[in-house]
């Protein structure tokens, strides 16, 4: 049985071709680009013509790499980036560009309302958290949350608002575009914290839209991620390359599905992400909440389960900054001679597998180097839109080794944070399977379990497993099984980190100032970027 996922990340999708009987195989992939267009109010946009043109080249591409013919295909899902806004006209066309995750042009529209109280909790009304605690142990407590993106444009796009017909997810309206149904997926409803979690009342809630101020017309119908939406419409179909009346089911967000394909569906089970954004989340029976520290229980694929979820919004995307900034600038820093850079390549898989080996040369604890990875600001354990990324402690001995290396280890130490905080409100497992392009990296896999005292476990096909778990929910589907036996009978650990006790004092004294530099910097960083 062939699946075909598009897994739809802040940058790029990766279309996945799996073939699943008795496990489950990538019989092909292929990735593409998309622009992300940051601009100086906070806004981060994309272009719905851009994810398109991106589907389109990489689902023929694997097509042609796999040899398999369109009508083998069984079945097709997205699981997508969350928490942004695309706002569509009744034919399902956007009216705008798309606000990412990343968008905090509603800082004031957050301020306006959360802001306002006299008693107030992390700096929100007190009165209006409750609420929402009640309804699902969550809150719209961050000005990039999707609630302020949708406040922005009602209040600086009046001719766009008035044109609303649904308000929609990315993987929503990509759902939308192929199958001309306009619905959300329980997930992505619950990311708006306007969704009701309580047993037996789920679904918008009639009071959250009211105190918001959100017109319930804008609100589409609700399926679960398991559902199937509908067929692969004959358009779609053509831009595709696919054949027409293909089942497509809900999917959702990434991360919903991680967990089912890191091999993590028994309560408690944890695990730790890394690609662009990063978390620490941990799957539960239960719903819990912490607000001060901005961890809630997100909804999982499967319905009365929850994913216990620390974020931290810039974790790969701070290697990728390093790359382009640190290393491209003057790669000949590593190589005796520059007119060989090109061939870094043939010796190596990436740049990143190079680099990652190079910083392997650099002690623990980066001969004194810490760096905080809070490039576009920070949400958990603390909300600062303020907050930026520094190197601490630079000094004339210190390369760019170092620098490097301090990268890897901050974005850890932050990795760390969040699982400490976790651990506060839930009992995390003492394995972590550690997956995303990260886990690619022995030396950071051994970095996480040092710095984090946890044994680490890597699965394989790692960058895929946002991917996976979304096609053995679409496997599940067809075959009417349970998600979650399906994942622990067909993923399994590769391999296995623990951790050296050799390098725990430094790494103890690093983590203890790195958490110090939030709080010793938190008005420099207003002073410099309010």
């Amino acid at each position: 049985m062939y699946i075909i996922i598009y897994d739809f990340g802040t940058g790029s999708v990766k279309t996945c071709l799996f073939e699943i009987d008795a496990d489950i195989r990538l019989a092909a992939s292929s990735t593409a680009g998309y622009g992300l267009y940051i601009s100086e109010n906070g806004g981060a946009e994309q272009d719905t013509e851009e994810w398109w043109t991106a589907l389109c080249s990489t689902t023929r591409d694997v097509l042609k790499k796999s040899e398999v013919k369109p009508e083998e295909i069984k079945g097709m899902a997205f699981c997508s980036q969350m928490q942004g806004s695309v706002f569509v006209d009744e034919n399902g066309n956007a009216l705008r560009r798309p606000m990412n995750y990343l968008d905090q042009k509603g800082y004031q529209e957050y301020k306006d309302c959360m802001g306002r109280g006299i008693i107030k909790v992390s700096g929100c009304s007190l009165y209006k958290l409750v609420r929402n605690l009640l309804v699902n142990y969550a809150g719209s407590t961050s000005a990039k949350d999707p609630v302020w993106k949708y406040k922005w444009v009602e209040n600086n796009e009046p001719d766009v608002f008035k044109k609303i017909y649904k308000w929609l997810d990315i993987g929503d309206y990509l759902v939308s575009r192929c199958t001309g149904r306009i619905i959300r997926t329980a997930d992505t409803a619950f990311a708006t914290f306007l969704y009701d979690t309580r047993k037996g009342k789920e679904g918008w809630n009639k009071g959250l839209l009211k105190m918001y101020k959100v017109n319930p017309d804008h609100m589409p119908p609700i399926i679960d991620c398991t559902d199937q939406v509908g067929e692969l419409t004959k358009k779609a179909a053509e831009d595709l390359g696919l054949a027409p009346g293909i089942p497509v089911f809900g999917g959702g967000g990434d991360t919903t599905f991680v967990n089912i394909g890191a091999g993590c569906t028994k309560p408690g089970d944890t695990h730790i992400y890394v690609g662009t954004s990063g978390w620490v989340s941990t799957f539960m029976d239960h719903q819990t909440v912490d607000i001060n520290a901005m961890i809630t229980g997100v909804l999982s694929a499967k319905h009365g389960y929850f994913n216990y979820y620390a974020e931290l919004e810039t974790a790969g995307k701070c290697f990728e900054w390093v790359v382009n900034h640190l290393a491209l600038d003057e790669i000949g820093v590593y190589l005796s001679d520059t007119t060989v850079a090109d061939d870094i390549e043939s010796k190596h898989i990436s740049l990143y597998d190079y680099l990652s080996k190079e910083v392997g040369k650099v002690p623990p604890g980066a001969n004194g180097v810490i760096f905080t990875p809070w490039l576009h600001g920070n949400r958990c354990p603390f909300e600062d839109s303020n907050a930026g990324g520094m190197f601490f402690n630079i000094r004339i001995e210190n390369d760019k080794r170092d620098l490097i290396r301090a990268v890897l280890e901050g974005i850890c130490y932050h990795l760390r944070w969040l699982l400490e905080c976790s651990q506060k409100k839930v009992k995390t497992s003492d394995t972590i399977r550690f997956v995303g392009g990260g886990a690619l990296s022995p030396v950071i896999c051994r970095m996480l379990a040092d710095i984090t005292g946890r044994t680490i476990e890597t699965v394989s096909n790692t960058q895929e497993v946002g991917a996976i778990g979304t096609a053995l929910v679409v496997a599940a589907g067809i075959q009417g099984a349970d998600v979650l036996e399906l994942s622990r009978q067909l993923v399994k650990a590769n391999h296995v980190y623990t951790p050296n006790p050799e390098n725990k004092e430094v790494y103890d004294r690093s983590y203890k100032v790195f958490k110090n530099l939030y709080q010793s910097n938190a008005l420099n960083f207003k002073n410099m970027n309010a």
